[in-house]
């Protein structure tokens, strides 16, 4: 319950941020994604050995003070600059702010779920986990709200200091929870990590599995972002007006959410502790399969549900982030429960972090490049489906890598 609450104020805290940070993006357009993604990409890369120091040198509630203070101080010290926004300029403060909130998200993230694997043992997580994903998803559902409650209130500058209160109550229940685990006997929290600053970089070519979260990383993203440009073309060609396809893509996030909650209480558990975190791998890449193969039979057409017209394409964009958010993420947590705890924290962050904006980047130019050359729905989309097939067999080798740590039993303390 804890972790649960916990995780509901990080994604709070990113959630209250999240419409900060697309209001001054859009200073710049979609055509500057592939730029914007290749300065994360750098600036991730020039933050993993500090990472990999902190690991190193440490213990796990050290880590989790610095780091998440870290964030807490850059929020508050990003007030006075929306505060002089009109004077900075919205592409200037855009960029760096577009950037700072990409980091931000990826490592305070990343880092919570690494320290999930690191207090729950593999048959625990196999049960939690999707339960305390749940409570981020209410937390990804209650930040818009308390955004678009205060915004017409107070503004947008001290939304920020909103999100460093809801990371600062976070941060406090972590720490909470860290001093009750080493207080158990056995307990490694206590400990630096130790090793070398890269190892997340060195393990990501000496250890099977971390290769196969690579590149599940980088397929899944290139998924997602192939169904998120389909999606952008169809509401342009559809919706004319701003409120029109604001109404649009705020029901797509409401769908993704109750979806990802069904999952997280009813499949993703079920299906965790009785076939194993493996499956959890497995089942969305194959539901993806379908889908994009459905799209490039079809097309972006829609059909009847209920008495309403629903795009096919949303429907696949809905359906791909709800097995991502309510699936695949508590089975890939759950099987980092079994490697080594340097893997858990330097190898997990270099994976979600620098390999997903790089794989950012690769993906939004590959993209822009086949709409040059007129590559349509038909054509995407069967290019997306083979690609899924590629993350089927992926998933696969992963969720039964040879150098996973054996399952243990799912019986709770």
């Amino acid at each position: 319950m804890l972790s649960a609450l916990a995780f509901f104020f990080v994604m709070t805290s990113y959630y209250i941020i999240r419409p900060v940070m697309g209001q001054l993006s859009g200073a710049v357009g979609s055509q500057s994604l592939p730029l914007f993604y290749g300065a994360v990409f750098v600036v991730m890369l020039l933050l993993t050995p500090v990472f990999g120091m902190l690991v190193a040198r440490f213990p796990r509630r050290q880590l989790l003070g610095w780091s998440y203070s870290f964030f807490i101080l850059c929020l508050l010290a990003f007030v006075p600059a929306f505060m002089a926004q009109d004077r900075i300029g919205a592409r200037e403060l855009g960029v760096l702010f577009f950037v700072w909130a990409s980091v931000f998200n990826l490592f305070v993230v990343s880092l919570f779920w690494s320290f999930m694997a690191d207090i729950f043992s593999s048959g625990q997580a196999r049960r939690v986990f999707s339960l305390i994903a749940l409570g981020g998803m209410a937390g990804a559902i209650f930040g818009p709200l308390v955004t678009r409650l205060l915004v017409q209130l107070i503004g947008v500058a001290p939304l920020l200091v909103v999100s460093a209160c809801a990371l600062t109550l976070s941060l406090a229940l972590l720490l909470r929870l860290s001093a009750q685990r080493d207080q158990q006997p056995g307990s490694a929290g206590e400990a630096a990590i130790g090793g070398s600053l890269w190892a997340g970089l060195k393990e990501l070519w000496s250890r099977p599995f971390l290769r196969y979260m690579a590149l599940l990383m980088l397929f899944g993203d290139g998924i997602g972002t192939l169904a998120y440009a389909l999606v952008a073309d169809y509401a342009k060609a559809h919706f004319t007006s701003t409120v029109a396809r604001t109404l649009f893509y705020n029901d797509l996030d409401l769908a993704t959410n109750l979806l990802g909650a069904v999952l997280q209480l009813s499949l993703t558990p079920w299906l965790l502790v009785r076939r194993g975190a493996g499956w959890g791998l497995v089942l969305p890449a194959l539901v993806n399969v379908v889908l994009l193969i459905g799209v490039a039979l079809i097309g972006g057409g829609s059909f009847a549900f209920f008495g309403y017209s629903v795009p096919l394409l949303a429907v696949m964009q809905v359906i791909t982030r709800g097995f991502a958010y309510g699936m695949t993420k508590p089975a890939v947590d759950a099987l980092y429960t079994r490697v080594p705890r340097e893997t858990r924290y330097k190898g997990k962050n270099f994976v979600e972090t620098a390999v997903w904006r790089f794989g950012d980047f690769v993906v939004t130019s590959a993209v822009n490049g086949l709409r040059m050359l007129g590559w349509g729905i038909g054509g995407l989309a069967l290019l997306g489906a083979g690609v899924a097939t590629l993350a089927t067999v992926v998933a696969r080798r992963a969720g039964w890598s040879p150098d996973l740590a054996p399952e243990k039993p799912a019986n709770l303390p």
